[in-house]
Formats: C-alpha cells, sequence, structure tokens
C-alpha cells in the first residue's frame, strides 16, 4: 500500500486562468456540474444561474455565513533590535525601522487581542519587537503590537496592546487580505465582493468563495422551491494559505480553525439525515466543519486502490441520530480514503494544484474524476481559485 504523494494532485494550468477580479455579477460566474453517482461520471457547462434547478427540493443546503476581517495591517516596527550604528552597517536601523506587513491570521482564545500571524520580514522580526500601525500621516499610532513568539514560515504571535476599539480600529486600518495568487493590491471593490452576501460573524482571513456566486436573488429562488437552508460558521486561517512542503500528503500537519455549529442547524441535519435527504455543503470551509463536528477529525482509514487503480468513491457512514460537536477547533485534513459523514453534495471552486482542497475534493470523487474535470474545465477557459468559477459535485 503506496504512501499518497502530493505530487499525484499536480495539474498544469494556465496563469491567465487565474481570475484576478470578481465576475461583473456575483451570479454570472458559470457552474461545471459533474455528476459522480453513477458509473459514467458525466459533466455538464453551466450558469451559476442554473444552480437553483440543480437541487432537489428535499436537499438541506448548509453554508458558512464567516465574515472576512481586513486581516492585513502595514506599520513600522521599532527597530529595537538594531544593531549599532557603524561604518560596517551603516543603514542597520534605518531597515530595522521600516515597513512591515501582518496578516492576522488567527485569534488566540483569552481576554486580549492576541493573534497568530503571517509578519514580513519574518526574518527580522524577533520576539519583544514593537509594531506600530499608522492611519494615514498620523505621529500616533492607532494599534501597537508586541511580538511575543516566532514560529516557523514567519509566523509570529502578536499582542496588541488594549485600546477601546480594537475592531473598528482594524476596520479603519487593515486591508481585505486577498489570497497571494491575486497579484494586484486590494481596493474598494474588493471591501464587499470578497464577502458573501450572508457573511454575518467576523474571524476569517480569506473568503468561503463557494459562497461568494450567490445573491438575493440566487437565495430567493432557491426558497421558492422550498429548499432548506441553515448555516454553519468556520473562521478561515492560516490552512487556506499555507502551501504543503511534504512530498507525502499524510505527512501535512494542517492548521485548527475556529467553528461553532447552531442548535437549529444540529437539529436540521439529523431530521435531515433520519429522512434520507442531502445534505448539500456550499464549500469546503461547510465540508471540513461538519465532517469535524461529526467525528471525522480521528478518522483512521488507510486509502486502497484496486488493482486497476480505480479512484476512490465516497460513503456517507450517517444515517440515523448522531451528535454533531457544536463548537470547537477543527483541524480535519480530508484526503483520498476518507468516507463522508454528513456531506452528500458539495458545492465548491476550482482549487490550486498540490493544494489540500484539491485533495479534500478528490476524496469525495475520486483523483481520476476530479483531475479530468479540471482538465474539461481548463480546456473551456474556467475561470480559476477563489474570484473564479465553481463547481457542483453530486
Amino acid at each position: 500500500m503506496r504512501d499518497v504523494l502530493v505530487s499525484d494532485f499536480d495539474f498544469p494550468l494556465p496563469p491567465e486562468l487565474i481570475a484576478q477580479h470578481p465576475a461583473a455579477e456575483r451570479a454570472a460566474s458559470r457552474l461545471l456540474h459533474l455528476r459522480c453517482n453513477s458509473a459514467e461520471n458525466s459533466l455538464a457547462d453551466l450558469g451559476f444561474r442554473d444552480f437553483p434547478g440543480l437541487l432537489r427540493p428535499t436537499d438541506l443546503l448548509v453554508f458558512n455565513d464567516t465574515r472576512v476581517l481586513p486581516a492585513r495591517l502595514f506599520g513600522r516596527r521599532s527597530g529595537q533590535h538594531a544593531q549599532p550604528l557603524s561604518p560596517a552597517n551603516p543603514a542597520s536601523k534605518d531597515f530595522l525601522q521600516g515597513r512591515v506587513e501582518v496578516l492576522l491570521t488567527r485569534r488566540l482564545p483569552g481576554a486580549e487581542e492576541t493573534w497568530q500571524a503571517l509578519v514580513r520580514p519574518g526574518r527580522k522580526i524577533m520576539p519583544g519587537e514593537r509594531l506600530y500601525f499608522f492611519e494615514g500621516e498620523a505621529h500616533e499610532a492607532l494599534l501597537e503590537a508586541e511580538v511575543l513568539s516566532r514560529g516557523e514560515f514567519g509566523e509570529r504571535t502578536l499582542r496588541f496592546l488594549p485600546v477601546p476599539d480594537f475592531h473598528a480600529r482594524l476596520e479603519r486600518l487593515g486591508h481585505i487580505p486577498l489570497p497571494p495568487y491575486i497579484d494586484r493590491p486590494d481596493t474598494a471593490e474588493d471591501r464587499q465582493r470578497y464577502q458573501t452576501v450572508f457573511a454575518r460573524d467576523p474571524g476569517s482571513v480569506a473568503a468561503p468563495t463557494a459562497g461568494l456566486h450567490f445573491t438575493p436573488e440566487v437565495l430567493a429562488a432557491i426558497d421558492a422551491r422550498g429548499i432548506e437552508r441553515a448555516t454553519v460558521t468556520l473562521h478561515v486561517g492560516l490552512g487556506t494559505f499555507a502551501p504543503i512542503r511534504t512530498n507525502v500528503v499524510e505527512e501535512h500537519q494542517i492548521h485548527t480553525e475556529s467553528y461553532s455549529i447552531p442548535p437549529e442547524t444540529v437539529e436540521k441535519i439529523q431530521l435531515a439525515k433520519r429522512e434520507g435527504r442531502r445534505v448539500v455543503a456550499i464549500g469546503t470551509t461547510t465540508v471540513r466543519t461538519l465532517e469535524y463536528a461529526a467525528g471525522g477529525g480521528g478518522w483512521q482509514n488507510r486509502p486502497t486502490e484496486n488493482a486497476e487503480g480505480a479512484p476512490f468513491k465516497p460513503s456517507v457512514g450517517l444515517s440515523g441520530d448522531f451528535d454533531l460537536q457544536p463548537q470547537g477547533e477543527a483541524n480535519i485534513f480530508i484526503y483520498p480514503g476518507y468516507r463522508f459523514r454528513v456531506v452528500d453534495a458539495m458545492l465548491t471552486n476550482f482549487h490550486l494544484p498540490k493544494s489540500t482542497l484539491l485533495m479534500l475534493v478528490s476524496a469525495f470523487t475520486g483523483r481520476e474524476h476530479t483531475l479530468a474535470a479540471y482538465q474539461h474545465a481548463v480546456r473551456k477557459r474556467y475561470r480559476f481559485f477563489s474570484y473564479g468559477d465553481c463547481m457542483f459535485i453530486e
């Protein structure tokens, strides 16, 4: 039984297919419909406005209602650790007091505003350093943070000095944390478009991008068909940005992300499963929340393939009463071999090569079928990643 290799999830992607801006209208995006519940895995090229018609009247749709924070901050460092000025190092103090970029990735539990963050330039920012964040040309910082500890790959733990209105100041100073493959500064438009229309609970540093396609009109069309809706909250964190740095999938350690599930959502899911109705997850963040909450975080199944190398098929293990842990820290890593407990269908965007999210989709449809669908999407010039098009898998 061979290990699952990260290289198994690579595919060629022309750079021009990486969406740099949102579509002119949210619901104007394209939708690739993949049916993987029959002998022939069929593909159909549709538009997102067709999505309500693909659903069954008995479906339960589950959305992630997290709200993206303006989590990217630009400031200056204090230079406390600057080397003494000398002929050999005349510019050290200027360098160490220069510009610093901070991406807040996760608020740590507790009363104080203590955050995990990515900091650039990372190698020069040591514990004990002070970081200052100004508005415009102001001489007094609106926010000030101390670097408490240092992690790998530019990670730091920051503690912000107490202020009476931290989140209001963050809204004033912060920038929308567009993913690194969007090669441009954020704009005023991103404040609205890199946010779902149903976003409610602030806490994410990345949007649950499958939800970006929905409009009030599309939601109304879903409601008009009597299709039930529910929400969970998972605050998307560093795992979205962190690449896999191992060759073997099983050796990758995924970051934790805080989640909560309202009691009414738990009841709706339990009833749907008892009645044999589908639970349709809107986005991989919803998939991870539901599967972890149902106990999937401790799965021990090892991936297997038959002699012909047939792809994996999903199987749902829960059909009656079961418990969903209503809140916690999810760190589930779903890749081929996982057996789905709750989710029966999903809407998702197109993901990066060799990414954990591509592996999650492959666990649901089978790696070969997933890569074949992606090859089709490339041929048909679908737009990829956060501001790109989407795929409905059932």
